[in-house]
């Protein structure tokens, strides 16, 4: 049974936030999705985003973060910078500093404005790239900051936080939309749409999340 509450979305058009998509509509009353344009090296994942949103009958906003590609190069926001896995302990190449932190503190306000309690985002701590912003500690403090700053009583909700890639692709099965999820989702760091390049690291752990899934179904 939905709640009789209004829920956003932190939405890429990706797996992970595609999945989250479906399971705030699972379970509120009304959802709005934000994607957050900072000038990303594909601006393809934008479409995908409108599109999906388009399709589902969700609103959708689309906010203006290009301040953070000027503060911030990494590879997902500069085409000269190789994506690269961390190497000896180190951040991946792909890391955003601050990404994470402005997009909620952002979400916050416009959950603020249309008055919606909760706030969804598919940051995981189990199949992550070491991503300081992804782990759980982060978004618990956050969450009591927004609250604190905005005299709000907002829910942070991370569905994936403790679930592997295989177990992600498992629950959008269990909703009915794995193959939505496949077909129509870009994660891929050369955006690539469905299946990916599968050769960069967002490719190579969807693919392997996916197979073991599959594997473990028998299929």
């Amino acid at each position: 049974m939905k709640k009789k509450e209004k829920a956003v979305v932190v939405f890429s058009g990706g797996q992970d936030s595609t999945t989250c998509l479906f399971w705030a509509l699972e379970r509120f009353e009304e959802v709005i999705a934000v994607t957050f344009d900072y000038n990303q090296r594909h601006k393809a994942e934008i479409e995908v985003a409108k599109n999906i949103a388009k399709e589902l009958g969700v609103r959708h906003h689309i906010l203006d973060m290009s301040l953070l590609n000027q503060l911030a190069p990494n590879a997902l926001t500069r085409n000269e910078i190789e994506v690269k896995e961390g190497e000896n302990g180190g951040l991946p190449s792909t890391f955003v500093p601050g990404r994470n932190l402005l997009f909620l503190s952002f979400a916050g306000i416009l959950a603020s404005q249309v008055g919606a309690k909760h706030i969804i985002t598919g940051v995981c701590e189990t199949d992550f790239s070491g991503y300081p912003d992804c782990r759980d500690i982060f978004i618990k403090s956050l969450n009591v900051t927004l609250n604190l700053s905005m005299n709000q009583q907002f829910v942070l909700h991370t569905p994936l936080m403790w679930l592997n890639k295989a177990e992600t692709w498992e629950l959008a099965d269990q909703m009915n939309v794995l193959d939505f999820i496949r077909k129509q989702t870009l994660t891929c760091y050369n955006g690539i749409i469905a299946d990916g390049c599968g050769e960069c690291p967002a490719c190579k752990l969807r693919k392997r999340g996916l197979e073991q899934y599959l594997s473990a179904k028998g299929e």
